[in-house]
């Protein structure tokens, strides 16, 4: 464990650390905002998944959760988005390879080798988390586009382990759209059966945990109609019985001014839910 940096922050601290993770074959970085009254005993954990070509410090320094955090006692945490570092697989475009890891585990060479987000975010950071920070067993996901897929798939995928999940304009059916028959015919190859088990969209229809989700989706986002499709999802949750608040907000983007003007309202979500409210 390394501490890169460390900054006073509403009262308590934003920190980025690393360290050698062996999930991923690598250097994996995270960012950790503790709020004050981590000081005071464990607190519960909110994971922020972030999207296409960002790392840990797109929330970190401009998603404005640190204040509402801060408030209710909540720790952040930020993983980057996919392995990295030289001999890990790359491709020359944004949406594959280094900073697209859409949290899964490949099962192709070459990204097999070190594209396994699933199991560092579930399994691997989790651990280094209770090892070195006060955490209460708590937690939340939200993300952000691809970390939005993510934080949707990992809590369908894992009933029981999240007490509660939001994303913000999320890729909710990766296997319909064109960023993620990209990424998914590289990581899991042809198959699309296998695709199935990280769609949300599929994973919904069969959940056994009726976990409420809260999606909140621009309507001036430039990837809504081709890539995002937010209607699938509420499709398949109408059809399931499964409970989802999307809000359409009007005149947003896919930026993080869209984030950040939301995110109170998604931190006091996980609150209600973290807290027993």
């Amino acid at each position: 464990m390394q501490r890169i940096s460390s900054q006073a922050c509403f009262g308590g601290r934003q920190e980025v650390w690393s360290f050698d993770s062996e999930v991923l074959g690598g250097e994996a970085r995270f960012g950790i905002f503790l709020p004050p009254q981590a000081s005071e005993g464990p607190c519960p954990v909110l994971w922020f998944l972030s999207g296409l070509t960002c790392t840990e410090q797109n929330v970190v320094t401009k998603g404005g959760f640190q204040a509402h955090c801060a408030k209710e006692g909540i720790i952040l945490v930020a993983p980057d988005t996919s392995p990295r570092g030289e001999g890990v697989a790359d491709d020359d475009a944004y949406d594959l390879g280094q900073g697209a890891g859409f949290y899964l585990n490949a099962t192709q060479a070459p990204w097999d080798a070190h594209y396994r987000m699933h199991d560092h975010v579930i399994d691997e950071l989790p651990a280094v988390l209770r090892a070195h920070f006060p955490v209460s067993d708590a937690q939340g996901i939200t993300g952000h586009s691809m970390g939005g897929h993510g934080a949707l798939v990992l809590a369908l995928r894992h009933p029981g382990r999240f007490r509660s999940v939001s994303a913000f304009a999320p890729i909710v059916a990766p296997s319909q759209v064109p960023w993620g028959h990209k990424a998914f015919a590289a990581y899991l190859g042809p198959d699309q059966a296998t695709w199935a088990a990280w769609d949300a969209v599929s994973l919904v229809q069969t959940a056994s945990e009726r976990l409420p989700l809260l999606v909140d989706q621009g309507t001036a986002d430039p990837f809504l109609d081709a890539q995002l499709q937010p209607h699938r999802l509420q499709a398949a949750c109408d059809a399931a019985g499964h409970p989802l608040t999307l809000r359409m907000q009007e005149g947003y983007d896919h930026s993080y001014f869209f984030i950040a003007t939301f995110a109170a309202d998604h931190v006091a979500h996980h609150a209600a839910a973290l807290r027993g409210a």
